[in-house]
């Protein structure tokens, strides 16, 4: 069997602590395939306020690995660039996408023509997680190009993710 070097790789970002090992991971691996780095970070304008009937219906938080607020994934995507910058990486793209994360991922690796989509993902054992399954299983059911899952080294299963700050009233 002979192994191909990856030409695009698409990562995805949170901003959560697993968004940094998850990220030069992907850098690591378009440097050495000398491979265009896509960085897409998916949010959400709704607020929590908004969305609390489907948390309380799902018994957790159906956004989860999406950034609430534009502000929030512009500073989640800025500290992305600089861990793939640091890798040696050749950023290509860096994308903010008002989207659910794993229809960003997939939507962002067919237009880009990826060979890889690099993710985080913890074991998720919620009720919503079981029954609708995981932003991970989603992309790796319906990606048409490899998948790799950064799992955190700490073995933690929850991460914060940023969401831009309420407005004062």
């Amino acid at each position: 069997m002979t192994m191909k070097d990856y030409r695009t790789i698409v990562v995805g970002t949170d901003g959560s602590a697993l968004a940094e090992p998850t990220i030069g991971r992907a850098a690591w691996l378009a440097k050495h395939d000398d491979a265009d780095l896509v960085i897409v970070c998916a949010y959400s304008k709704l607020s929590r306020r908004g969305e609390a009937k489907n948390t309380t219906t799902l018994g957790g938080d159906s956004r989860m690995g999406q950034v609430l607020g534009r502000t929030a994934a512009g500073l989640a995507l800025t500290e992305a660039v600089q861990v793939a910058a640091q890798e040696g990486a050749t950023v290509t793209g860096a994308l903010l996408v008002n989207a659910e994360p794993s229809e960003a991922l997939i939507e962002i690796s067919l237009e880009r023509n990826a060979d890889l989509i690099v993710m985080g993902a913890v074991h998720d054992t919620s009720l919503a997680g079981r029954l609708l399954g995981s932003t991970a299983e989603e992309v790796t059911r319906k990606a048409n190009c490899d998948v790799l899952i950064v799992r955190p080294e700490d073995g933690r299963t929850e991460f914060e993710v940023p969401e831009d700050a309420p407005v004062a009233r």
